[in-house]
């Protein structure tokens, strides 16, 4: 993906976005979300979001695997909510969105991965650049070079590498024209123009930094219409702010003011603090030159608070010493003082050397001012020493001079091997010697002036005269310089104006050449659109689906104040407002019936065609439904399936003619794609009654059957007990006759207890298997008041369980093994808990372990997220026939019916789950391999 394209390939997809789905639709979107982020900030974020979730649904997934197509794509959608972080000044947040594209990127050998892991450090460079912090910036930048190279993507190559040179070029200006100057040749016309661009950026810095204001705006332009092509705003404000400076320093104030005001609207336009304070600052400057102080202040006081979260950085530092030298020419001292202080402590901690050496100059101005001499050389020594370390000769010849100042206006003690015959003479020879050893360097006459004054108090007055002679020629050359550059200023506003002019035209000229072209592609892609749509709406088989599909499009397409859907009633004699919305409001269910003589709806159904109907503003509407806005310009047509009609579409406008052959078009299809979704959703309904119908048959059949199988539980235990009591009752008479005769035997006696003995055992067992049955019975309506509710250690409960079945599971030659993690503690019912696990010990028991010994039963748990538990019962039994997974939860459904199954076992355990537990519990199986039920449950209920 390129880091930059032009508006016409942007304003192209956006033509494509509309007809496209699936995959080409993500790839455009995330495209145009990219190349927006500084076009329209919160569209791209919009769109960024809609990327996210179509990623979501067309790989649904897991993206863990480094090479996933998904995890590029939300590594891009990171950065780009990343540099709208940056770009509305929340620079932590922009960080840390930044890392994580490099961790979603990391691992894939791609050349589109290792272009967003360029892009990554790129924007890391910028958000530490605009904080303050060189020595990152450096590192991220050739980071973002490394990985440029390995992409093979020499335009974000370039970009990177400008990035480092131009901030070295307003930090140390030899420095960078040693490291970068040869490359950065104003000679070097490349074809490539993105190339171009970067080098007329160097170059406007540099013209500035050596006093060539009218070449700096002429570069800087170049840079701006670069920028505005390409979408780069951020660049544009940039160069805006530059271009006015360089209009500022020819004395241009208006240019200037026009330049930078233009870089201002654009910042407010898009919202982005720190480039708004920046803009501020720059027009600050601006004010102050043109001698409108109060104005000027008012200016950076409200820049300042905008850039408190970025102290440290340049703009920063910019306004500190802007307000330092604003306060010097309004007379405050103390706020001078205090501007430059602050430079001071953040500048040296930044380690920006000409602010270093520019804050020192200005405090020891401002310390001169105030009377405290000795403090102001200290300061001003400071800034020598720093002067000297850095090779910059113009803002040593400015520290020299303040030196000679602080001499002139105090006395102080004289420097050390002073050999003139003044301490100003001094360091004015210095700061002149080392004017006249710098290349290209134009002497100001006010240096001149300043040595011969100084000549002069010495008594030197030959001198003095010769001094004030080269200060009359040096300033004979400054107006003509300064007249050169007024030309130039000119020059530069009418060539401005020209090239914005022909820009107009040129733009004209395509705008008109993309309407004719629009024209003739307006029928195809309307017919495309239209096809995608129909796809849409009769892809659904919900009517209310339908109709707000139909409402959406319909008003995307055209205009529409109101818009009503009737359908035929089953009598055939009348038609019902099924959906109709007027402004976004619903409409009341409106009755027409077919009898009526004005509705239009009606008309058009029996005349099985279309019906317009235009209205003039004076004209009445028959049949207006009340509460309903008047309207002019009127669609009808029917719903119709070959011979059967469904109902009739009106689409309604309060607007007069809108509703052209093109519109008609589009209605007439959209009332086609609605009548067979319509009739598809109808058929649909019908066909779910009738399956619903078969399917409450069915059950009512299954019910009759199962219930025969439950009487039959019952009867064999209960008739068993019958025949026994009745059998205990005929013994009992037998033993009172014997009794009342006296012919009783002891024979008789103990036969009649071995009876009794034998048939209590018997009416034992039946009793005791039908209480069970009907004890089932009773829990499949779970009553959970009956429930208690208590914290408790999900391990130990598990264990406690386990315990109490162990008897009947070594019974049965089975063995259960129980893994869970230490320190689960649930806020829940473990009674209910107990009568799940139970159950499904029991049903692997009967069923799963059928005739056979040995089985293996198992028991895992783990958390989910934090918040859920999911307990695992498996077995190595035979697994459950896929025809019966569907119906295993249902009551009474058992295929042990007679031999011990009584269908209710896995019912309790679901209604507990979902009714008491508030879980899922769900199975999965197949046969010869085993069953496993899971139970995720709430860690508080």
């Amino acid at each position: 993906m390129d880091i930059f394209v032009t508006n016409d390939e942007v304003e192209q997809w956006e033509r494509e976005l509309p007809g496209l789905r699936g995959m080409e639709l993500l790839d455009l979107q995330l495209k145009l979300a990219w190349h927006l982020r500084q076009r329209d900030t919160l569209r791209a974020l919009k769109l960024a979001q809609a990327t996210e979730n179509l990623t979501g649904e067309l790989f649904p997934s897991d993206d863990s695997d480094a090479g996933s197509p998904a995890r590029l794509i939300r590594a891009r959608l990171l950065l780009i909510r990343a540099e709208a972080a940056w770009l509305f000044g929340e620079f932590d947040q922009a960080a840390q969105l930044s890392v994580q594209s490099l961790e979603l990127s990391t691992g894939n050998s791609s050349d589109l991965a290792a272009c967003c892991t360029a892009d990554a450090h790129f924007l890391l460079a910028s958000v530490n650049l605009q904080k303050g912090e060189v020595p990152v910036v450096e590192s991220e930048i050739g980071l973002a070079v490394q990985f440029a190279l390995v992409a093979k993507d020499k335009m974000r190559e370039t970009a990177a590498e400008y990035l480092l040179a131009n901030q070295l070029v307003l930090r140390n200006l030899p420095l960078a024209l040693e490291r970068w100057g040869e490359n950065r040749n104003p000679e070097n016309q490349s074809d490539d123009l993105f190339l171009r661009s970067y080098i007329n950026e160097f170059l406007m810095y540099t013209y500035s930094l050596t006093s060539d204001f009218g070449a700096s705006a002429g570069r800087g332009i170049q840079v701006f219409e670069f920028a505005r092509n390409y979408g780069q705003k951020r660049r544009m404000i940039t160069a805006a702010s530059n271009i006015g400076d360089a209009f500022n320093s020819m004395s241009d104030h208006q240019s200037a003011l026009h330049w930078i005001q233009d870089g201002l609207d654009l910042a407010r336009a898009a919202g982005w603090p720190n480039s708004i304070a920046s803009c501020l600052v720059q027009m600050s400057e601006t004010l102050r030159r043109l001698g409108r102080l109060d104005a000027a202040k008012q200016m950076l006081e409200n820049a300042l608070p905008i850039l408190a979260k970025v102290v440290g950085a340049r703009a920063h530092l910019l306004a500190l010493r802007y307000l330092g030298d604003l306060s010097l020419d309004m007379g405050d001292y103390a706020t001078a003082l205090t501007s430059f202080h602050e430079l001071i402590s953040w500048a040296d901690k930044k380690n920006h050397l000409d602010f270093r050496i520019g804050s020192r100059r200005g405090y020891a101005n401002a310390l001169s001012m105030q009377g405290q001499a000795k403090a102001a050389l200290a300061v001003a020594l400071e800034a020598l020493t720093l002067a000297r370390q850095s090779t910059d000769g113009y803002r040593h010849i400015e520290v020299l001079r303040v030196l000679a100042a602080l001499y002139t206006r105090h006395s102080l003690p004289e420097p050390a091997q002073m050999q003139a015959a003044s301490a100003s003479l001094h360091y004015l020879r210095m700061a002149l010697d080392l004017a006249d050893n710098i290349s290209g360097f134009t002497i100001p006459p006010d240096l001149y002036e300043e040595i011969a004054h100084a000549y002069a108090a010495a008594d030197n007055f030959r001198q003095a005269y010769e001094f004030g002679q080269l200060a009359l020629i040096a300033r004979e050359k400054s107006n003509k310089l300064a007249s050169a550059n007024r030309l130039n200023a000119m020059q530069l506003s009418q060539q401005t104006e020209r090239m914005k002019a022909e820009s107009g035209h040129l733009r004209q000229l395509a705008a008109a050449e993309a309407q004719r072209a629009k024209v003739l592609q307006q029928t195809s892609i309307v017919l495309e659109k239209l096809g995608t749509i129909g796809q849409e709406i009769t892809a659904s088989l919900d009517a209310a689906a339908v109709f707000e599909a139909l409402n959406r499009h319909v008003h995307d397409l055209l205009h529409v104040t109101a818009f009503v859907i009737y359908l035929m009633d089953d009598d055939l004699q009348s038609m019902t407002s099924a959906f109709g919305v007027e402004n976004g409001m619903p409409i009341e269910p409106d009755t027409v019936y077919m009898s009526s003589p004005v509705s239009n709806s009606v008309r058009c159904v029996k005349e099985r065609r279309e019906v317009a109907i235009e209205l003039a503003a004076e004209d009445e509407l028959p049949g207006l439904i009340p509460g309903t806005e008047m309207v002019h310009s009127m669609l009808f047509a029917p719903l119709i399936i070959g011979d059967r009609i469904l109902g009739a579409m009106t689409i309604q406008s309060s607007r007069q003619h809108v509703y052209g052959d093109r519109e008609r078009m589009i209605f007439r299809s959209l009332c086609a794609y609605g009548a067979i979704a319509l009739g598809n959703a109808d058929a649909y309904m019908r066909l779910q009654k009738t399956q619903e119908h078969l399917l409450a048959q069915e059950k009512l059949a299954a019910l009759g059957s199962l219930v025969a199988g439950v009487a039959h539980e019952l009867n064999t235990p209960i008739g068993n007990c019958l025949l026994v009591a009745s059998t205990l009752q005929d013994g009992s008479r037998y033993l009172s006759s014997k009794l009342a005769g006296q012919s009783l035997r002891r024979s008789d006696l103990n036969n009649f207890c071995e009876e009794v003995k034998t048939s209590s055992e018997i009416l034992m067992r039946g009793l005791s298997s039908a209480a069970t049955l009907v004890s089932s019975f009773k829990q499949v309506a779970v009553d959970r008041t009956s429930e208690h509710r208590r914290s408790f250690d999900l391990r130990q409960v598990l264990h406690d369980i386990i315990a109490t079945l162990n008897i009947r599971i070594t019974q049965t030659g089975h063995s259960i093994q129980v893994n869970v993690p230490y320190n689960i503690h649930m806020d829940s019912y473990p009674g209910s808990l107990g009568q799940v696990i139970s159950n499904l010990v029991e049903n692997s028991i009967l069923h799963a372990f059928d005739k056979r010994q040995a089985g293996r039963m198992e028991i895992n748990v783990s958390t989910v997220d934090g918040e859920r538990v999911l307990i695992v019962f498996s077995d190595d039994g035979e697994g459950i026939p896929e025809e019966n997974q569907k119906r295993i939860f249902d009551p009474f459904f058992t295929t042990k019916l007679g031999q011990g199954g009584s269908g209710l076992g896995l019912n309790i355990c679901y209604n507990i789950t979902t009714s008491i537990l508030h879980g899922q519990l769900s199975v999965k199986s197949s046969l010869g391999a085993g069953t496993s039920f899971y139970l995720d449950l709430p860690l508080v209920v």
